[in-house]
């Protein structure tokens, strides 16, 4: 992968002979980021898209992180 550029994000297994390096802090980000999107996909209304209206679904997308944040 390194004569594409890309850099790993997610820690190799255990089993694996050789590791892969990977960076901390980046890995941490992403996480956060991907448990965001699994709670918001808990609300219907966002997961199934009801409102094709893109400034109507990224106020339903706010309202939502908003309760996710405070509860």
């Amino acid at each position: 992968m390194n004569d594409k550029g890309i850099r790993a994000c997610i820690p190799s297994r255990k089993q694996r002979k050789k590791t892969v390096t990977y960076d901390k802090r980046r890995y941490k980000r992403r996480n956060r980021i991907e448990i965001m999107f699994g709670r918001l996909k808990d609300w219907r209304r966002v997961a199934t898209r009801y409102d094709r209206c893109p400034k109507v679904f990224l106020s339903a997308i706010s309202l939502a992180a908003t309760v996710i944040y405070w509860l």
